[in-house]
């Protein structure tokens, strides 16, 4: 039996050899259109970020949420916030968040683009020659095709250029682009933040890269202080409130004990001790206001979370792809491996 295996393998490859003309062909068609397509691909960069967000777990269970973070576990004690690390990646990919990054002004290494990042999607994206004649055919047809109705960009709302609310098509589409060009992993391990950034140009890419990531520190910030900068808001107005209204006692009792100096009535005596006790009790009530007031700001510095920066962004000296030299020497093999199961079909299938 092994015998007549090994001649069967022997005739295969009697036969590959003789058919050695026939691959020759298919390597150097196979080489040519893998050239012809892989060459005019746009090159493309890569810049990464690393953070390390404060903990929000109590301190009576650090060490045990520590120890089971080691076993890929969150044992979850004292994640009182909606928004902690685990979510950070779901949060990069909410529109709402996307929005804010269109704005962010972006530069070009060679200097000749400074723009914001939603024109430079636009109108500075590099594309591959042999697709173009597939891109215009496919603007023709949308052209044709289209509805009557337009489909123009909704109102700029609340000072913002876009409204997460409500985006045209055409937005919608730039997001689609900014969420596969950006992505984010945490790990339960180490409780480090990994923000990567791909982009065809190397400065847009690290300015991107850093951008992003302070977007997010600052989105997070305003989410774990807003409840505490309410209140500091709500009693610095009462503060200023009360101490208008004792200025304003204090001015009367003052007017009043300066017109009544050498005056000895009773009735006057009655109307200095209710002003100076009005006075005495608006003095109360802005003192009380404002230590509320230093507490509630004490307690948005509390809240403001701390972050680590462990890798910083950098501009990428070498692309990250795409790897032409790899994806010709696949192109080779499976252009092989198909010509074989072309050659053997029938032999194969009774082989095995």
């Amino acid at each position: 039996m092994e015998k007549k295996t090994g001649l069967k393998i022997f005739s295969l490859f009697k036969v590959l050899w003789h058919k050695k003309k026939l691959f020759f062909l298919v390597w150097i068609i196979t080489f040519i259109l893998s050239c012809l397509w892989i060459l005019p691909q746009p090159r493309y960069y890569e810049a990464e970020v690393s953070i390390a967000p404060e903990s929000a777990e109590s301190k009576d269970y650090g060490d045990l949420a520590s120890l089971a973070s080691n076993f890929g576990m969150n044992l979850g004690f004292g994640n009182s916030d909606a928004i902690y690390p685990q979510l950070y990646p779901d949060l990069l990919h909410s529109t709402r968040f996307l929005v804010g990054i269109l704005d962010i002004k972006v530069k070009t290494k060679d200097g000749e683009v400074e723009t914001d990042y939603y024109d430079y999607l636009n109108y500075h994206q590099k594309e591959n020659v042999l697709m173009l004649p597939f891109s215009a055919v496919k603007m023709w047809m949308s052209s044709v095709f289209a509805s009557d109705e337009s489909d123009p960009e909704p109102a700029p709302k609340d000072g913002k250029r876009f409204d997460p609310f409500k985006l045209s098509k055409h937005t919608s589409e730039i997001i689609e682009s900014v969420q596969s060009k950006v992505t984010c992993s945490y790990s339960l391990t180490t409780n480090v933040v990994t923000l990567k950034v791909t982009d065809q140009d190397p400065l847009v890419c690290a300015l991107l890269a850093d951008s992003i990531m302070e977007h997010l520190q600052a989105f997070i910030t305003d989410y774990r202080t807003k409840k505490a900068r309410i209140d500091y808001e709500h009693y610095e107005k009462l503060t200023n409130d009360a101490k208008a209204n004792y200025e304003e006692a204090r001015k009367r009792y003052a007017l009043y004990s300066d017109a009544n100096t050498n005056v000895s009535l009773k009735s006057i005596e009655l109307k200095m001790q209710t002003l100076e006790n009005d006075m005495q009790a608006k003095y109360n009530l802005y003192t009380a206001m404002n230590t509320r007031m230093e507490a509630a700001l004490a307690k948005v510095q509390e809240r403001t979370p701390a972050f680590t920066e462990l890798k910083n962004a950098t501009v990428p000296i070498k692309p990250a792809g795409p790897k032409r030299m790899i994806f010709v020497a696949a192109m080779l093999v499976l252009a092989t491996a198909g010509t074989i199961v072309k050659l053997f079909w029938k032999n194969l299938i009774e082989w095995f």
